[in-house]
């Protein structure tokens, strides 16, 4: 059935419909949704975990205040440099990471860049000097590039529009997790006893990056054997099912579900309004995402606290966040609204960093941290389900899934310098850099929903009728989101 547009008689042929024009019930559907996140949620939210986790142990600070910074000398801008060496290739690979996802198929692909970035976090256990860390970093760079918008392009070919957003934040999620799971792991793992031969001995960070490492290329391993490679393909659901699963997705996004990436995808992928719009915000956002989870324990330790309970004082703001992030993802597809919810976020964000700005209590100052961190972390799931869910054609989603989050990669690297040690205690600049990144999340969510409103309202006139003139059956199921029955989600 993929890339044909089947008549109701030949459906008949082969399945028996429910009742008069419905091809499958709501409970059929039910069920095949129900499976499809039994075995694809936990899998891909453990990996992305895996993937925050080898990240946030260097670049979340938890190895640098247990030894690394002064095991490899890491002063003035040195860290900096080293976070920055990770997100210039994290950027760069990410648009045609997913082109190959798409060639090779996520069933290999996907499992393959996690072994590959458990193998460098391995390697960073042996690092000697800065110039080491920052070539482990940019190799990280490159085998994490296409983790997010691989994974999230490929539970857009599962799950419909309504659907995607709650999936996705439970992704995400697992980066938040990763800050409370990394902080209680880093914790443990550092207090294990030297041991290794001479000159390499395994200590405090380097006990972090090794065990870490090994347990990633463990799962990488173990997700080849478990992710399905399409729909169609799911060996866990029944032929009927497996129909279900691919037609839904096929009806919805008015597309061919098997077509070859080419050029015009690519530019209709990066100049959509709305995904220009998406990429900004998801700037903006990711701007806050990255330096809260970078510099986090730095800013706990600069309250006064030592570094072991800077550390367990990280773990509460990012479990909060995470069931924060499930709830506004849940809302937010109930109600099949994205802008309304970016607003949202965004001013719960923006009254965090207010008070870390203006008041000086320690504790205060923590209470703050967990308005930031509940705010920040559902924009970049909004964002870019937000994207996603108005770009049809798998290779026009392909595309947009790594574009917005490879620009907004952009804000990742301003992140590695809002908090510099001459800022130190109260890092006034940093937060304030943030309050202005927020404002302009905000104002993106608002531009987003004023322009969905505008081009749903001109399509209900019938003023994109005119792009079905004159074109084959083929020519139209290409249009994708420019089809003029296809609707924007504000």
């Amino acid at each position: 059935m993929e890339g044909q547009r089947a008549t109701k008689d030949t459906l008949d042929e082969k399945y028996e419909t429910v009742s008069d024009g419905e091809l499958w019930s709501t409970e059929e559907e039910a069920r095949v949704r129900r499976q499809l996140d039994w075995r694809l949620i936990p899998l891909l939210t453990v990996l992305y975990l895996l993937c925050f986790t080898d990240r946030w142990v260097t670049g979340w600070l938890n190895a640098r205040i247990q030894g690394m910074q002064q095991d490899l000398k890491l002063v003035g801008f040195r860290f900096n440099w080293a976070l920055t060496a990770f997100y210039l290739t994290y950027f760069l690979v990410e648009i045609p990471s997913n082109i190959l996802l798409k060639r090779i198929g996520p069933k290999i692909y996907i499992p393959a860049l996690v072994i590959a970035f458990g193998i460098v976090s391995i390697g960073t256990a042996f690092v000697k000097n800065f110039q080491g860390l920052c070539v482990a970093r940019a190799f990280l760079g490159i085998a994490e590039g296409g983790t997010m918008p691989g994974m999230a392009f490929f539970m857009s070919c599962f799950y419909k529009r309504g659907e995607l957003l709650l999936r996705v934040a439970i992704l995400a999620s697992a980066a938040s997790l990763a800050g409370a799971f990394g902080g209680l792991l880093a914790t443990a793992l550092s207090r294990i006893p030297k041991w290794g031969a001479n000159g390499l001995e395994m200590h405090t960070w380097r006990n972090i990056f090794l065990f870490e490492g090994i347990l990633t290329v463990g799962f990488g391993i173990l997700g080849y054997f478990l992710m399905p490679e399409s729909p169609g393909k799911c060996v866990f659901l029944s032929e009927r099912q497996r129909w279900i699963a691919a037609e839904r997705i096929r009806v919805e996004h008015k597309e061919l579900t098997a077509e070859r990436t080419e050029l015009w995808h690519v530019k209709r992928g990066m100049f959509n309004i709305n995904n220009i719009i998406c990429c900004m915000g998801f700037l903006f956002c990711n701007v806050t995402v990255q330096s809260f989870s970078l510099f986090l324990p730095t800013i706990l330790s600069a309250l006064g606290w030592r570094a072991t309970k800077a550390q367990l004082l990280t773990v509460p703001p990012y479990a909060v966040a995470c069931c924060f992030t499930l709830y506004i993802a849940r809302l937010s597809d109930r109600y099949r609204r994205r802008g309304l919810f970016v607003l949202v976020c965004a001013a719960l964000t923006l009254t965090g960093y207010s008070i870390l700005v203006s008041v000086n209590e320690p504790y205060i100052k923590y209470t703050a941290v967990f308005l930031a961190a509940s705010g920040s972390f559902p924009l970049g799931p909004l964002f870019l389900s937000w994207g996603l869910n108005n770009a049809a054609g798998p290779s026009v989603r392909a595309v947009t899934g790594a574009y917005i989050v490879s620009l907004g990669q952009g804000g990742a690297i301003l992140a590695t310098w809002t908090y510099v040690p001459s800022d130190a205690p109260r890092y006034i600049r940093g937060h304030s850099i943030n309050l202005g990144a927020q404002v302009g999340a905000a104002l993106m969510g608002l531009l987003g929903i004023l322009y969905a409103r505008w081009e749903n309202t001109l399509r209900d006139r019938g003023g994109r009728d005119n792009r079905l003139v004159g074109l084959t059956e083929e020519q139209v199921q290409k249009l994708g989101y420019r089809h003029p029955d296809f609707r924007y989600i504000e």
